[in-house]
């Protein structure tokens, strides 16, 4: 499946715009924040080579973020990992798109985010795509600038905690990740609310 900027221009055609995709990034990492993006691409203006960026190079995906930044209206929302241990994981996904949507320059007519949930505070109509960076333009533009986003930060804290190789796993729950919890602990980034860092922690039994 190839992700068409078809949808868009129905929308375009019968209702007008701007539409914005929304994506997040970092939903199932143990440590580090979630970050969601809202992208209006300019329909003159589509980079070429925009895809779901899970299946794009780390250089093809940085190399569209600047294109895709340059070129269309880009918001960011970053829900911190007090806001997901306080309000879980889907919810904080949910406030950093909403966030991300509101950063916007311009007010979408439509948004459409990827999923099968749309955020509450949205003040405009939206419609959640499962599948969406696959299938939208506007989505996968959203989930590169997601990406790029959330690795950029989570490099620049390998370089304050550099036992943990953030740089190298992003924060997921790889086999050299749980073994530097093992070997150096829990840092303030790790989410509490997740089984494995209460296990490391102790809170809970295996």
């Amino acid at each position: 499946m190839k992700a068409t900027f078809e949808l868009e221009a129905v929308e375009l055609a019968i209702h007008g715009g701007p539409i914005a995709g929304v994506d997040e990034a970092g939903r199932g990492p143990l440590a580090g924040p979630v970050v969601a993006a809202a992208v209006v691409l300019d329909p003159n203006h589509i980079p070429d080579g925009i895809a779901d960026s899970k299946v794009l190079e780390a250089d093809v995906r940085r190399a569209l973020y600047r294109e895709i930044l340059a070129t269309a209206h880009v918001g960011i929302g970053i829900a911190d990992v007090d806001r997901i241990d306080s309000e879980n994981i889907l919810n904080a996904s949910l406030w950093a798109m909403a966030d991300a949507v509101a950063e916007l320059a311009c007010h979408p007519k439509l948004v459409l985010v990827d999923g099968n949930k749309v955020p509450p505070r949205l003040t405009c109509t939206s419609r959640a795509i499962v599948k969406g960076d696959a299938k939208c333009l506007s989505i996968a533009a959203a989930s590169i600038v997601a990406k790029v986003t959330r690795d950029t930060i989570m490099i620049e804290l390998a370089r304050d905690y550099p036992d943990y190789g953030f740089e190298r796993h992003k924060g997921y729950g790889t086999a050299e990740h749980h073994a530097a919890i093992e070997r150096h602990g829990v840092t303030p980034h790790h989410r509490r609310s997740f089984r494995t860092v209460q296990l490391a922690l102790g809170l809970v039994e295996a």
